[in-house]
């Protein structure tokens, strides 16, 4: 098995958080080699601007998926790597109380929100106003946080044990990031620190939402399913036969094949051949030869 066999398989087996990081490593991957070949060409790079979320309303109604793709994109290495380093904690904490539909959904979900408000807060703050047209909006990070604060909510009093800090309480973890983000909208990364509190904010309302009965994601979830039945592989049906071991064993499989062949052929008289199951042809053929 090469090595882009093991990584098929372990997408395909693997769960809803190893596919979400696949994905988000993949689309890095490409990107970047991708941005290679542009550079190396002389001309400028145009996947940025079709698969960053704009904060210019125009912009973004010309492009609406990007509030969905902006969320899988990153360019810079250390960006991508505490996004997925910090992925990957939360959602195996994640899953220990929800299951991976939830998973799939606050992802999306929040990362929506995320980029929700960093439009919102790009058009309606005036300090934003001289650069809304050239702003965009990439990475994972507030479909993240919102992760956490589902966490924070549903299990506040989960421990964490932090490097030279000793054990800390998901709660405390989830009000220091929500604050470190109201305060960093006065820095240089103020698109991201909105998007960060819209994430937050979906993440609080999500579980509040489950509480009283509603599954906010429930058409999210359905989608999935939908779609994972529709592409995933369909079972081989393999029939297997064993040698008989004496004459009375091999007179007995012959009376089950002579009776189980009625049977088909009974089936094809009343029905049809089309009406006859993969495995019932796979049987009539060979019995046939």
């Amino acid at each position: 098995m090469t090595i882009f066999d093991e990584i098929k398989e372990s997408f395909r087996e693997g769960s809803a958080l190893t596919r979400v990081i696949y994905i988000n490593l993949g689309v890095f991957l490409v990107f970047r080699i991708l941005n290679v070949f542009f550079f190396l060409s002389g001309t400028p790079f145009p996947l940025m601007d079709w698969l960053a979320l704009p904060a210019d309303f125009e912009q973004l109604a010309s492009r609406p998926w990007t509030l969905i793709t902006y969320m899988f994109l990153h360019f810079d290495f250390l960006h991508i790597l505490f996004n997925l380093l910090w992925l990957y904690w939360m959602g195996q904490i994640f899953l220990t109380y929800f299951d991976q539909g939830k998973l799939i959904t606050i992802y999306l979900l929040g990362g929506i929100s995320g980029g929700l408000f960093y439009v919102a807060g790009y058009n309606l703050f005036p300090v934003f106003s001289h650069m809304v047209s050239d702003s965009r909006l990439l990475g994972a990070s507030a479909s993240v946080i919102a992760i956490v604060t589902a966490l924070a909510v549903n299990a506040p009093n989960h421990t964490l044990h932090l490097m030279f800090i000793g054990p800390v309480k998901m709660k405390y973890i989830a009000l220091v990031s929500v604050l470190m983000y109201v305060i960093g909208i006065s820095s240089t990364n103020a698109g991201g620190n909105l998007a960060h509190l819209g994430g937050a904010f979906w993440g609080v309302i999500y579980v509040l939402q489950l509480r009283r009965g509603i599954d906010p994601g429930k058409s999210v979830n359905g989608l999935f399913s939908s779609l994972k039945k529709t592409f995933s592989p369909k079972p081989k049906v393999k029939v297997s036969y064993r040698k008989p071991v004496d004459d009375i064993e091999y007179n007995r499989q012959k009376n089950q094949d002579q009776k189980r062949m009625n049977e088909i052929l009974e089936k094809i008289s009343k029905s049809g051949y089309d009406s006859l199951s993969k495995e019932e042809k796979e049987i009539l053929f060979r019995m046939g030869k």
